[in-house]
């Protein structure tokens, strides 16, 4: 079984970062990660500087990678100023974020659900009529820093909701990191009796250390979509401190331990997370990334995993 991941480290990694890394470092980040064999990279955002300012330069990060054959290059946008700056630079696939929760909605985007989702079909409806893409994030799912437990009936309706938009997959996300492997078949069973697996992604964020467990428990469900962020670059807003974004590097490491393609060169990928790692005012939390950095300091030329995967 092939699985897709979704690099998601330039754009969620990145935005949450202290240290300003520049465009050219970002450039080189997204071909590092191309050159690893990522099939798809969320290389930005087309939000507002003042807000976002790690991402002030999404149409010179876009302009200066080196598109390879067969990956997808995608940016989030908040709005039709966001779809249309992403047009001009010439993406082809973006990514709109709705909330499970009306609290965080309205604090994260200053709109409440049902409101954000009136923009968000505006913005498929002019994506699809530019031959534009789009994908749905879907925030808050496992749990909201506002309003505690997120029943799993509403995130399956605003999940079909987002579809109905016009999207052609929803990431269920766990953007605070309370998710646990007994959650994860109970926000996802109601989903996938409204929503085909194959439209379904899950990004998870390791603020608590069960996003590998968590992916676990939801392959026997069927998914084969999952987000990650190289290095595990990126934080959590409401856990100052805490680990960011599964990082790619452990997932990768973990599914081919299993048995299950990915097409990602995980040596490729190291040296993309190596590099980064250079560029932030910290260690990378990912494992895999300490673990290989750690081997290399005290015995250079020896392969990090000679036996395994």
């Amino acid at each position: 079984m092939k699985l897709t991941v979704v690099e998601v480290g330039p754009r969620d990694g990145l935005q949450n970062e202290h240290a300003r890394v520049s465009t050219d470092d970002k450039v080189a980040f997204v071909d590092r990660l191309s050159a690893a064999g990522l099939p798809v990279i969320e290389v930005s955002a087309f939000v507002s500087p003042r807000w976002v300012p790690q991402m002030a330069d999404a149409a010179e990060v876009f302009a200066g990678i080196t598109r390879a054959p067969g990956t997808r290059y995608t940016a989030l946008v908040p709005n039709l100023a966001g779809l249309d700056r992403a047009v001009a630079a010439g993406v082809q696939e973006v990514a709109i974020f709705a909330a499970s929760s009306e609290t965080f909605s309205r604090k994260n985007i200053n709109l409440g659900i049902d409101d954000s989702l009136r923009v968000y079909q505006a913005v498929c409806d002019r994506a699809a009529a530019a031959g534009v893409r789009v994908r749905g994030y879907l925030s808050t799912a496992f749990g909201c820093p506002y309003e505690g437990e997120v029943a799993p009936a509403r995130v399956a309706d605003l999940t079909s909701r987002l579809m109905d938009l016009g999207v052609f997959e929803v990431a269920i996300s766990d953007t605070i990191g309370t998710a646990h492997p007994g959650q994860v078949p109970r926000v996802l069973e109601p989903v996938l009796a409204r929503v085909p697996v194959s439209q379904i992604a899950l990004h998870f964020h390791d603020t608590r250390g069960t996003a590998l467990a968590n992916v676990l428990a939801s392959l026997p469900l069927g998914v084969t979509t999952f987000d990650a962020s190289a290095g595990g670059l990126g934080g959590c807003p409401f856990a100052p401190g805490a680990a960011g974004n599964l990082a790619t590097d452990d997932l990768v490491y973990m599914l081919e331990g299993l048995g299950l393609e990915t097409g990602v060169s995980l040596a490729g990928l190291s040296e993309a997370s190596a590099f980064i790692g250079t560029r932030l005012d910290h260690p990378l939390p990912s494992r895999y990334a300490q673990a290989v950095a750690a081997l290399r300091r005290s015995r250079p030329g020896v392969r990090p995993d000679p036996e395994g995967p």
